[in-house]
């Protein structure tokens, strides 16, 4: 894929960077490369080939999912400038 000068300043403005005009050139041939290769990517078979999460088999430890207050709310609660009623009181943000 080809980019021109109008797509990559648009492309630069959208990423509130700051490209000057003798850069567009270079920028939008190294952006095509980039482009180039990720079709390249679109064309390699991936039929059976199982998502992953990472390249290491490792099984995370799972724990029971019950809800719980932690174990020590006092002590959770005592980080808080403002507790009010067991919860955490935070300034007003909207207007």
């Amino acid at each position: 894929m080809s980019l021109d000068r109008s797509t990559v300043r648009t492309i630069a403005y959208l990423a509130r960077l700051r490209v000057a005009e003798d850069q567009l050139d270079a920028l939008a041939t190294e952006l095509s490369a980039i482009l180039d290769f990720v079709e390249q990517l679109n064309t390699v078979d991936t039929g059976g080939v199982e998502p992953m999460t990472s390249v290491a088999h490792i099984q995370l430890p799972l724990r029971a999912d019950a809800v719980s207050d932690g174990g020590a709310p006092d002590t959770v609660l005592a980080n808080a400038p403002l507790p009010i009623d067991g919860t955490y009181a935070v300034p007003k943000v909207v207007e």
